[in-house]
Protein backbone atom coordinates (compact mmCIF):
# COMPACT_ATOMS: atom_id res chain seq x y z
CA UNK A 1 0.00 0.00 0.00
CA UNK A 2 2.75 2.94 1.00
CA UNK A 3 4.71 1.56 -2.18
CA UNK A 4 1.96 2.29 -4.28
CA UNK A 5 0.94 5.08 -2.56
CA UNK A 6 4.69 6.42 -3.55
CA UNK A 7 4.43 5.87 -7.57
CA UNK A 8 1.09 7.66 -7.36
CA UNK A 9 2.97 10.54 -5.87
CA UNK A 10 5.89 10.23 -7.96
CA UNK A 11 4.83 10.26 -11.63
CA UNK A 12 6.59 8.29 -14.24
CA UNK A 13 9.67 9.94 -15.85
CA UNK A 14 8.72 9.00 -20.15
CA UNK A 15 11.78 9.63 -21.94
CA UNK A 16 10.95 10.93 -25.29
CA UNK A 17 12.04 9.65 -28.72
CA UNK A 18 14.28 12.07 -30.39
CA UNK A 19 12.37 15.00 -32.88
CA UNK A 20 9.23 13.51 -31.80
CA UNK A 21 6.39 15.78 -30.05
CA UNK A 22 2.91 14.84 -28.09
CA UNK A 23 -0.52 15.06 -29.79
CA UNK A 24 -3.33 15.55 -27.30
CA UNK A 25 -6.68 15.28 -27.35
CA UNK A 26 -9.50 12.58 -28.89
CA UNK A 27 -9.61 14.08 -32.14
CA UNK A 28 -6.06 14.88 -32.80
CA UNK A 29 -4.66 11.37 -31.77
CA UNK A 30 -7.55 9.53 -33.43
CA UNK A 31 -7.00 11.53 -36.67
CA UNK A 32 -3.19 10.92 -36.32
CA UNK A 33 -3.72 7.68 -35.95
CA UNK A 34 -6.27 7.05 -39.15
CA UNK A 35 -4.17 9.12 -41.36
CA UNK A 36 -0.17 8.27 -43.02
CA UNK A 37 1.09 11.37 -42.93
CA UNK A 38 2.81 11.30 -39.07
CA UNK A 39 5.48 8.47 -38.20
CA UNK A 40 4.22 7.12 -34.98
CA UNK A 41 5.63 5.90 -31.63
CA UNK A 42 3.41 6.09 -28.70
CA UNK A 43 -0.34 5.98 -27.45
CA UNK A 44 -0.26 6.87 -23.77
CA UNK A 45 -4.25 6.14 -22.41
CA UNK A 46 -5.65 7.37 -18.64
CA UNK A 47 -7.67 3.94 -17.95
CA UNK A 48 -11.30 5.31 -18.51
CA UNK A 49 -15.12 4.12 -17.65
CA UNK A 50 -18.30 5.06 -18.77
CA UNK A 51 -18.73 6.85 -21.94
CA UNK A 52 -15.17 7.57 -22.50
CA UNK A 53 -14.04 3.95 -22.26
CA UNK A 54 -15.81 2.46 -26.35
CA UNK A 55 -13.81 6.14 -27.44
CA UNK A 56 -10.71 4.34 -25.38
CA UNK A 57 -11.00 0.97 -26.66
CA UNK A 58 -11.26 2.41 -30.21
CA UNK A 59 -7.83 4.30 -29.93
CA UNK A 60 -6.35 0.82 -28.72
CA UNK A 61 -8.01 -0.87 -31.46
CA UNK A 62 -6.57 1.85 -33.95
CA UNK A 63 -3.07 1.60 -32.42
CA UNK A 64 -2.78 -1.90 -32.72
CA UNK A 65 -3.64 -1.98 -36.44
CA UNK A 66 -1.14 0.35 -36.88
CA UNK A 67 1.54 -1.52 -34.88
CA UNK A 68 1.91 1.54 -32.55
CA UNK A 69 2.61 0.80 -28.82
CA UNK A 70 -0.07 1.23 -25.74
CA UNK A 71 0.59 2.42 -22.50
CA UNK A 72 -1.86 2.95 -19.80
CA UNK A 73 -0.87 5.90 -17.45
CA UNK A 74 -1.99 7.83 -14.48
CA UNK A 75 -3.77 11.34 -15.24
CA UNK A 76 -0.56 13.21 -13.57
CA UNK A 77 1.95 11.60 -15.81
CA UNK A 78 -0.51 12.28 -18.59
CA UNK A 79 -0.73 15.72 -17.40
CA UNK A 80 3.25 16.32 -17.25
CA UNK A 81 3.37 14.27 -21.13
CA UNK A 82 1.09 17.44 -22.45
CA UNK A 83 2.07 20.32 -19.84
CA UNK A 84 -1.02 20.77 -18.84
CA UNK A 85 -2.85 20.67 -21.72
CA UNK A 86 -6.63 19.31 -21.95
CA UNK A 87 -5.81 16.19 -22.99
CA UNK A 88 -9.11 14.03 -22.40
CA UNK A 89 -7.10 11.22 -21.32
CA UNK A 90 -5.02 10.38 -24.45
CA UNK A 91 -1.36 11.87 -25.92
CA UNK A 92 0.11 10.32 -28.93
CA UNK A 93 3.56 10.53 -29.59
CA UNK A 94 4.44 11.19 -33.09
CA UNK A 95 6.83 12.90 -35.51
CA UNK A 96 5.68 17.04 -36.44
CA UNK A 97 3.36 17.85 -39.10
CA UNK A 98 5.26 20.58 -41.13
CA UNK A 99 3.84 23.05 -43.96
CA UNK A 100 3.44 22.22 -47.26
CA UNK A 101 5.58 23.80 -49.90
CA UNK A 102 3.65 25.96 -52.55
CA UNK A 103 6.43 25.35 -55.21
CA UNK A 104 6.67 21.74 -54.51
CA UNK A 105 3.32 20.90 -54.38
CA UNK A 106 1.44 23.24 -57.13
CA UNK A 107 -0.26 21.81 -59.71
CA UNK A 108 0.13 22.33 -63.35
CA UNK A 109 -1.39 25.89 -63.78
CA UNK A 110 -4.60 25.96 -65.37
CA UNK A 111 -5.42 27.55 -68.48
CA UNK A 112 -6.84 31.07 -67.78
CA UNK A 113 -10.19 30.10 -69.08
CA UNK A 114 -11.01 27.41 -67.66
CA UNK A 115 -9.24 28.90 -63.94
CA UNK A 116 -12.01 31.03 -64.32
CA UNK A 117 -15.07 28.83 -64.60
CA UNK A 118 -13.71 27.02 -61.73
CA UNK A 119 -15.25 27.92 -58.52
CA UNK A 120 -12.37 27.55 -56.37
CA UNK A 121 -11.87 29.78 -52.59
CA UNK A 122 -7.94 30.02 -51.35
CA UNK A 123 -7.64 31.39 -47.71
CA UNK A 124 -3.91 33.00 -47.20
CA UNK A 125 -2.48 33.81 -43.81
CA UNK A 126 -0.49 36.44 -43.20
CA UNK A 127 1.53 36.13 -39.88
CA UNK A 128 -0.67 34.43 -37.71
CA UNK A 129 0.92 33.79 -34.25
CA UNK A 130 -1.78 32.83 -32.07
CA UNK A 131 -1.80 28.62 -32.05
CA UNK A 132 -5.20 28.52 -31.18
CA UNK A 133 -6.07 31.44 -33.53
CA UNK A 134 -4.29 29.18 -36.07
CA UNK A 135 -6.29 25.99 -35.00
CA UNK A 136 -9.58 27.50 -35.39
CA UNK A 137 -9.16 29.35 -38.75
CA UNK A 138 -8.28 25.71 -39.86
CA UNK A 139 -11.51 23.76 -38.21
CA UNK A 140 -13.29 26.86 -40.27
CA UNK A 141 -11.72 26.47 -43.38
CA UNK A 142 -11.62 22.51 -43.47
CA UNK A 143 -15.38 22.63 -42.30
CA UNK A 144 -16.90 25.32 -44.58
CA UNK A 145 -14.83 24.44 -47.85
CA UNK A 146 -11.90 25.76 -48.65
CA UNK A 147 -9.32 24.77 -51.15
CA UNK A 148 -6.35 25.16 -49.65
CA UNK A 149 -4.42 27.20 -46.67
CA UNK A 150 -1.72 29.19 -47.43
CA UNK A 151 0.22 30.87 -44.56
CA UNK A 152 3.29 33.59 -45.09
CA UNK A 153 6.17 31.50 -43.41
CA UNK A 154 7.37 34.61 -41.84
CA UNK A 155 6.39 35.39 -37.78
CA UNK A 156 3.81 32.33 -38.67
CA UNK A 157 2.67 29.47 -35.94
CA UNK A 158 4.13 26.32 -36.67
CA UNK A 159 1.53 23.65 -37.11
CA UNK A 160 1.82 22.32 -33.29
CA UNK A 161 0.09 19.84 -31.10
CA UNK A 162 -1.74 23.05 -29.54
CA UNK A 163 -2.71 23.89 -33.43
CA UNK A 164 -4.06 20.65 -33.72
CA UNK A 165 -6.56 20.53 -30.98
CA UNK A 166 -7.43 23.74 -31.76
CA UNK A 167 -8.69 22.77 -34.82
CA UNK A 168 -10.44 19.77 -33.74
CA UNK A 169 -7.50 17.29 -35.73
CA UNK A 170 -8.97 19.11 -38.79
CA UNK A 171 -4.46 19.95 -39.03
CA UNK A 172 -4.58 16.13 -39.27
CA UNK A 173 -6.33 15.53 -42.74
CA UNK A 174 -5.73 19.11 -43.99
CA UNK A 175 -2.71 20.44 -45.77
CA UNK A 176 -1.14 23.57 -45.32
CA UNK A 177 0.84 25.10 -47.48
CA UNK A 178 3.61 28.06 -47.16
CA UNK A 179 5.21 30.33 -48.61
CA UNK A 180 8.05 32.93 -47.80
CA UNK A 181 6.68 35.62 -50.80
CA UNK A 182 3.64 36.05 -49.73
CA UNK A 183 2.95 39.24 -52.02
CA UNK A 184 4.58 37.36 -55.28
CA UNK A 185 2.39 34.35 -54.37
CA UNK A 186 -0.45 36.98 -54.99
CA UNK A 187 0.41 38.64 -57.85
CA UNK A 188 0.98 35.29 -59.60
CA UNK A 189 -2.38 34.05 -59.14
CA UNK A 190 -3.96 37.63 -60.38
CA UNK A 191 -1.93 37.45 -63.38
CA UNK A 192 -3.33 33.84 -63.29
CA UNK A 193 -7.01 35.11 -63.38
CA UNK A 194 -7.50 35.23 -59.52
CA UNK A 195 -9.43 37.87 -57.46
CA UNK A 196 -7.15 38.75 -54.46
CA UNK A 197 -9.70 39.83 -51.74
CA UNK A 198 -8.55 41.34 -48.43
CA UNK A 199 -10.33 41.79 -45.05
CA UNK A 200 -10.49 44.74 -43.02
CA UNK A 201 -11.94 45.15 -39.44
CA UNK A 202 -12.02 49.30 -39.92
CA UNK A 203 -12.76 50.64 -43.63
CA UNK A 204 -11.33 54.23 -42.88
CA UNK A 205 -8.05 52.70 -42.29
CA UNK A 206 -7.84 51.26 -46.02
CA UNK A 207 -6.17 53.78 -48.76
CA UNK A 208 -6.36 52.77 -52.73
CA UNK A 209 -8.35 49.86 -52.35
CA UNK A 210 -11.68 49.63 -52.62
CA UNK A 211 -13.89 48.61 -49.33
CA UNK A 212 -17.43 46.60 -49.38
CA UNK A 213 -19.66 44.51 -47.37
CA UNK A 214 -19.13 40.71 -47.47
CA UNK A 215 -22.80 40.80 -48.21
CA UNK A 216 -22.29 42.33 -51.58
CA UNK A 217 -19.43 40.48 -52.42
CA UNK A 218 -20.38 38.39 -55.82
CA UNK A 219 -18.37 35.20 -56.66
CA UNK A 220 -17.59 34.70 -60.25
CA UNK A 221 -14.01 33.62 -60.29
CA UNK A 222 -11.51 31.50 -58.32
CA UNK A 223 -10.83 33.96 -55.47
CA UNK A 224 -8.21 33.98 -52.43
CA UNK A 225 -9.06 35.91 -49.23
CA UNK A 226 -5.80 36.92 -47.54
CA UNK A 227 -6.64 37.25 -43.08
CA UNK A 228 -4.23 39.83 -41.67
CA UNK A 229 -2.18 39.28 -38.65
CA UNK A 230 -4.24 39.31 -34.79
CA UNK A 231 -2.58 42.83 -33.66
CA UNK A 232 -2.00 44.85 -37.13
CA UNK A 233 -4.55 42.92 -39.82
CA UNK A 234 -3.06 42.96 -43.39
CA UNK A 235 0.43 44.67 -44.12
CA UNK A 236 0.34 47.66 -46.27
CA UNK A 237 2.27 46.05 -49.17
CA UNK A 238 -0.30 42.98 -49.06
CA UNK A 239 -3.71 45.29 -48.91
CA UNK A 240 -2.06 47.17 -52.14
CA UNK A 241 -2.47 43.73 -53.74
CA UNK A 242 -6.00 43.15 -53.36
CA UNK A 243 -8.64 43.99 -55.80
CA UNK A 244 -11.10 44.50 -53.28
CA UNK A 245 -11.44 44.65 -49.27
CA UNK A 246 -14.19 42.97 -47.26
CA UNK A 247 -15.53 44.99 -44.16
CA UNK A 248 -18.55 42.54 -41.77
CA UNK A 249 -21.44 45.10 -41.10
CA UNK A 250 -22.20 44.96 -37.10
CA UNK A 251 -24.98 44.84 -35.69
CA UNK A 252 -25.24 47.73 -33.60
CA UNK A 253 -23.52 51.10 -33.09
CA UNK A 254 -19.66 49.80 -31.26
CA UNK A 255 -18.55 51.12 -28.19
CA UNK A 256 -15.01 52.23 -29.55
CA UNK A 257 -12.48 49.69 -28.21
CA UNK A 258 -14.57 46.82 -29.15
CA UNK A 259 -15.03 47.44 -32.90
CA UNK A 260 -13.50 44.05 -34.18
CA UNK A 261 -13.77 40.55 -33.75
CA UNK A 262 -11.32 37.97 -32.81
CA UNK A 263 -9.33 37.05 -36.51
CA UNK A 264 -10.85 33.39 -36.36
CA UNK A 265 -14.36 34.79 -36.13
CA UNK A 266 -14.31 37.36 -38.15
CA UNK A 267 -12.72 34.52 -41.18
CA UNK A 268 -15.36 32.22 -40.08
CA UNK A 269 -18.20 34.86 -41.10
CA UNK A 270 -16.23 36.04 -44.11
CA UNK A 271 -15.78 32.13 -45.38
CA UNK A 272 -19.42 31.40 -45.12
CA UNK A 273 -20.57 34.66 -46.42
CA UNK A 274 -18.98 33.53 -49.77
CA UNK A 275 -18.65 29.83 -49.16
CA UNK A 276 -22.73 29.97 -49.25
CA UNK A 277 -22.46 31.24 -52.65
CA UNK A 278 -20.78 27.96 -53.56
CA UNK A 279 -23.81 26.14 -52.58
CA UNK A 280 -26.39 28.55 -54.29
CA UNK A 281 -24.43 27.98 -57.53
CA UNK A 282 -24.05 24.14 -57.20
CA UNK A 283 -27.89 23.73 -56.93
Amino acid sequence: SRARKRLERKPLSIERTRGSEMLFGIAPCSLALSQSRRDLFRLFLKQSSGPRRLVMSELVLQATARGVPVHHITRRELDALCRGQVHQGVCLEATPLRFKSLEEAEKPHLGLEESQNQQLVWLALEQIQDPMNLGALLRSAYFLGVDRVVTSQRNSCPLTPTVSKASSGAMEVFDVYSTDDLQSFLKAKTAEGWEVVGTVSNPEDVEDVPVISCLEFQWNKPVIIVIGSEGDGLSLETQLLCHRMLAIPPGRPLHPGIESLNVSVATGILLHSICSQKLKHGD
